[in-house]
């Protein structure tokens, strides 16, 4: 959840049969069935084919903008859209659905439109175009312009540039809210680090108070906390440095202000901005330095758990990593499918950490001890970062592949370029960050001596 994901189309659509803040009943229906009651609410079947299309294809489009963007969640509401055309677009609960639209709208529900080199969908403002109008799509214009013998492309071109494109065939999936459902704070790492970084660097164009994070890599470092904290003290919330609920959706509603991206001049969103750097799934054939971290928090359960087998932590997600996964999933009462998903790696995490938490004080630091629960990165200080210190000075004492380095608890420029050394003659990342796999490298060599 988070960095920007990749939009999808979503199972349902929850709308409020009123304005925004006027108490009114929500509804939650299948998102296609939604946009058969706008079509059927907003246009008449008897329109020509071309513009029914132009504007079921502005409608879907709208409303995948406000979902995506989570325009209204992002203010504290409980809906994704409302049901007037004060705000949004006609939706009336219970009515009859034409059937020339319901078989369109089977069609082409999972197509939307966006700006070239864009992947967001574009906010496909529309009016009528006689009791009202607007800088959008003109809905009777679009019967005239189908009359004309225009595609349904070329008359969405009309209104909204030349420059657009139509995604067609865009998967389905749950619509779930982007909070991960944890705070965020320093040394988590992850995709929903990586873009409260993404969001935070754009919003700093803008607000320049704020610094910069250089590289937005996905770690949860002290100049992510720095920024969260002149983020929070511009907009009036607690300066802690930690993303709660409140700091995650102010800080989408404000990038989502200061992209424009529910606006017809909106920047939008390129592929880059919504890849994820972290894999979202690992499963069988998967490989690298997640499948690593994962075969980590494993072996340390199954030292504690007989249930869960042990398994040699090769980086490669094998029958043995699977049967280990699901072994760990039956414990935690999740479907044993063998796949690490989000779940799956919040129970492990939880399941880590409570081992953490009961361990007898001293255990921890014996010989190389167990990774401390999150990434230690540089311009931290604590006896984390002294522990690691002393590894990395045995190691290099012992072996020469680094250079040597003083114990002082502050995580420093030599710090890092000893722990980047490691990790590129290791065949890890050499970032410099210390996550499980790297930590349990430098645990493996220490204890080798």
């Amino acid at each position: 959840m988070a960095l920007q994901q990749i939009p999808t189309i979503p199972e349902t659509i929850t709308v409020h049969l009123g304005l925004p803040n006027q108490p009114a009943e929500n509804v939650t229906v299948p998102f296609p069935d939604y946009i058969k009651n706008v079509a059927s609410s907003e246009i008449y079947p008897t329109w020509p084919e071309a513009a029914i299309r132009a504007n079921i294809y502005a409608q879907i489009t709208y409303a995948l903008n406000r979902i995506f963007n989570e325009f209204y969640r992002s203010q504290g509401y409980d809906f994704d859209i409302t049901s007037t055309t004060q705000y949004d677009q006609t939706y009336i609960k219970g009515r009859d659905i034409y059937e020339n639209i319901s078989r369109i709208v089977d069609e082409i529900f999972n197509n939307y439109v966006v700006r070239q080199g864009r992947v967001d969908p574009f906010f496909t403002a529309y009016c009528n175009g006689t009791t009202t109008v607007c800088d959008g799509l003109s809905q009777w214009e679009t019967v005239a312009l189908a009359e004309q013998g225009l595609t349904p492309y070329q008359i969405l071109q009309k209104f909204y540039g030349q420059d657009i494109g139509i995604l067609e065939n865009v998967p389905i999936s749950a619509n779930v809210p982007s909070y991960p459902g944890t705070a965020l704070r320093l040394g988590d790492a992850g995709n929903t680090v990586k873009t409260i970084q993404l969001e935070l660097n754009r919003i700093a164009d803008n607000y320049p108070a704020i610094p910069k994070i250089e590289p937005a890599d996905g770690v949860f470092d002290i100049a992510t906390e720095n920024a969260v904290r002149e983020f929070q003290r511009i907009f009036n919330l607690t300066p802690d440095g930690i993303v709660g609920k409140p700091t995650w959706y102010q800080l989408k509603y404000i990038y989502n202000g200061v992209k424009r991206l529910n606006e017809l001049t909106s920047e939008g969103l390129t592929l880059d901005e919504v890849t994820r750097p972290f894999p979202a799934v690992l499963r069988e054939g998967s490989n690298g330095v997640d499948v690593r971290s994962l075969q980590y928090y494993l072996d340390v359960l199954s030292y504690f758990n007989d249930a869960v087998p042990d398994i040699d932590q090769d980086g490669y997600f094998g029958p043995a990593t699977a049967a280990a996964v699901r072994a760990f999933q039956t414990l935690a009462g999740l479907p044993a499918d063998g796949i690490v998903g989000l779940q799956t790696w919040l129970r492990l995490r939880q399941a880590y950490d409570d081992i953490l938490a009961m361990l007898p004080q001293g255990m921890k630091e014996s010989n190389a001890g167990i990774y401390p629960g999150y990434f230690l990165s540089p311009g931290m200080e604590n006896e984390d970062v002294r522990n690691l210190q002393t590894y990395l000075k045995g190691i290099a004492d012992y072996s020469g592949v680094i250079p040597p380095i003083a114990v002082t608890g502050v995580f420093d420029e030599a710090t890092r370029d000893a722990v980047a050394a490691l990790q590129a003659q290791n065949d890890l990342p050499p970032t410099g960050n210390v996550g499980p796999a790297t930590w349990n490298l430098i645990r493996r060599l220490y204890n080798a001596r």
